[in-house]
């Protein structure tokens, strides 16, 4: 068993990966107290040549260097499993590859971690960096909605984290399909530490998050930590009975006064209200029903096909 692994995901990162790589390893070298350390690079299914880097020019570069390949793009946080799964080591960091989570902290972290009493040394964020005002609006609204709905505080929380060989062990027990790591994490509890960082500029590529793909990450993650949704669809339903009941009773209280009854525009109104509700309601629903739908199928996260040091196989 290792001392350190470090779990890496990547996708269609060609342009950096070399120069992130080569970044990190210099960082790991310069630790004294680090006798031997693995670096997993999961490549997400990459459409353009990241894996054939990795396997012909930095495995071979670094024994170090352990290279799996998905069969298909199955998202970061299936890629992080996938990690988690292969690492083999007392303490397992997780970060990403365009060096926005400072690989000059990794030392800083693996001290912590050695000096006992902390089994999760996790990097939040000082300063979102360079982020838009309305991607950091979101982000910090998310996790507000988040805290509320499940209880767990995400504020400025990231994947950069050292977890303890006990802490991914009971990991490895969580059997969920639809994965959110920075949750799950937090939601599993143990001893922590935090240590700050400032987000750098991203390392010669762009995100591969888009609008579509933070949404879907969004709807999971509440799905997955928070009943609260449904009972919402509940709450709206008492409401409109309370309200139906109590414009009844005017109704009627106007009827037999002889006021007359009129208000065409408020019924359509209150239908289009009533019917936008109920198609809300169903909607939230469905979205559970999915999440469910997802996890009886039992289908594992991820298909490996390529693994430099190890023959193709199927994890989960």
């Amino acid at each position: 068993m290792n001392e350190l692994a470090i779990v890496i995901p990547v996708f269609n990162e060609q342009s950096i990966i070399v120069r992130s790589i080569e970044t990190i390893m210099a960082e790991l070298e310069l630790i004294d107290a680090l006798n031997d350390f693995e670096l997993i690079i999961i490549d997400d299914g990459s459409s353009d040549s990241t894996w054939g880097v990795l396997r012909d020019k930095l495995c071979p570069a670094h024994t170090e260097i352990r290279a799996v390949r998905l069969s298909r793009n199955f998202g970061k946080e299936a890629a992080l499993c996938a990690g988690l799964e292969i690492a083999d080591a007392r303490a397992v960091i997780v970060m990403d590859a365009d060096l926005q989570h400072p690989p000059s902290l990794i030392d800083k972290m693996y001290r912590i971690w050695r000096e006992g009493g902390v089994d999760i040394v996790e990097a939040v964020k000082r300063s979102r960096g360079n982020e838009s005002k309305f991607s950091s609006f979101t982000a910090r609204a998310f996790y507000a909605i988040f805290s509320r709905l499940s209880g767990v505080d995400l504020k400025n929380a990231s994947d950069f984290k050292l977890m303890d060989r006990r802490v991914v062990d009971a990991w490895k027990t969580l059997p969920e399909r639809n994965v959110f790591f920075r949750g799950m994490s937090a939601w599993m509890g143990f001893e922590r530490k935090q240590v700050e960082f400032t987000v750098a500029e991203r390392s010669g590529s762009v995100s591969k998050w888009n609008t579509l793909s933070l949404i879907k990450l969004a709807l999971t993650s509440i799905a997955a930590f928070s009943s609260a949704p449904l009972h919402l669809v509940t709450m709206a339903g008492v409401s409109f009975i309370i309200f139906s009941f109590v414009l009844g009773m005017l109704t009627t209280i106007q009827h037999f006064s002889g006021v007359a009854v009129s208000g065409f525009a408020t019924v359509i109104l209150l239908l289009l209200i009533i019917g936008g509700s109920i198609m809300i309601s169903l909607g939230i629903i469905g979205e559970y029903l999915a999440r469910i739908y997802d996890e009886v199928k039992l289908r594992p996260r991820f298909v490996v096909s390529d693994d430099t040091k190890a023959d193709a196989t199927i994890l989960d």
